[in-house]
C-alpha cells in the first residue's frame, strides 16, 4: 500500500497537494507485479513508463563493456524510477531495472502523465519540487563519493535505508558503495567491535 505521507516526505510535496489530487494520478496508473528476479526494464530499452514502488524491492544496474555487473542503485518502497535517459535525452536506458523480490508497482505513461500534470496545477507546480529532489539525490551521491570514506558511505547507507541491509545481497550494497564485497565485510567487522 502507498503511504502518501512518506510519498509527501521523500519528494517534498506541498501541502496543499492533497490526496483527492494524488487520487487522479494512481487511478490513471496500471498496477504491474513483477516476480522475483524478473527484468522490468533492460538496457536500450525505449519504455517511457515512471514507476512508483509499492511493494517489494528493485535494482537498477548496468553490464560493463567487460561483463561487469555494477549495481548503481536500489529502490525500495514509495520510491520513484523512470528511464531518465528518454525522459530527459531521448535516448535508450543506460541501466537494467530487476526486481529482486516480488515487486509490485504504479506504472504511467510519461505522455499520459504529462497530461494530467497539465490539467492539475497542484499536481504542475509540484513536479518542480520532483525533479530538485531526484537531483539533490543525485548529487548527494557524487558527493558521497568525493567526500566520504568508503566506512562512512556505508553507515550513510544505512541511516538512509536501515531495512535494506538485511533484504539486499552484500554483492549488491558493495557495488551500490563501489567497493568489493571483501571490503564491505571488514566494515561490518570493525564497525561491530566494541571501541
Amino acid at each position: 500500500m502507498i503511504d502518501f505521507e512518506k510519498l509527501r516526505q521523500l519528494y517534498k510535496f506541498g501541502k496543499n497537494l492533497s490526496r483527492h489530487d494524488a487520487r487522479e494520478l494512481f487511478d490513471s496508473a496500471q498496477s504491474k507485479t513483477f516476480q522475483k528476479k524478473q527484468i522490468i526494464m533492460s538496457q536500450g530499452s525505449m519504455k517511457n513508463e515512471v514507476f512508483l514502488v509499492k511493494k517489494g524491492l528493485v535494482r537498477q544496474y548496468c553490464i560493463t563493456e567487460q561483463g561487469e555487473d555494477i549495481t548503481f542503485r536500489l529502490i525500495p518502497e514509495n520510491f520513484v524510477f523512470a528511464n531518465l535517459n528518454l525522459l530527459l535525452f531521448d535516448q535508450p536506458s543506460e541501466y537494467f531495472y530487476e526486481a529482486l523480490e516480488t515487486t509490485n508497482t504504479y506504472s504511467l505513461n510519461y505522455h499520459s502523465l504529462q497530461k494530467i500534470l497539465k490539467r492539475n496545477i497542484k499536481l504542475q507546480a509540484n513536479r518542480v519540487f520532483f525533479w530538485q529532489k531526484m537531483m539533490k539525490q543525485m548529487h548527494r551521491r557524487i558527493e558521497s563519493f568525493v567526500l566520504l570514506t568508503p566506512e562512512q558511505r556505508y553507515l550513510k547507507f544505512i541511516k538512509d535505508h536501515p531495512e535494506l541491509d538485511q533484504r539486499v545481497p552484500n554483492k549488491y550494497i558493495a557495488s551500490v558503495l563501489g567497493i568489493t564485497p571483501v571490503s564491505l565485510s571488514r566494515i561490518r567487522g570493525r564497525i561491530a567491535k566494541p571501541q
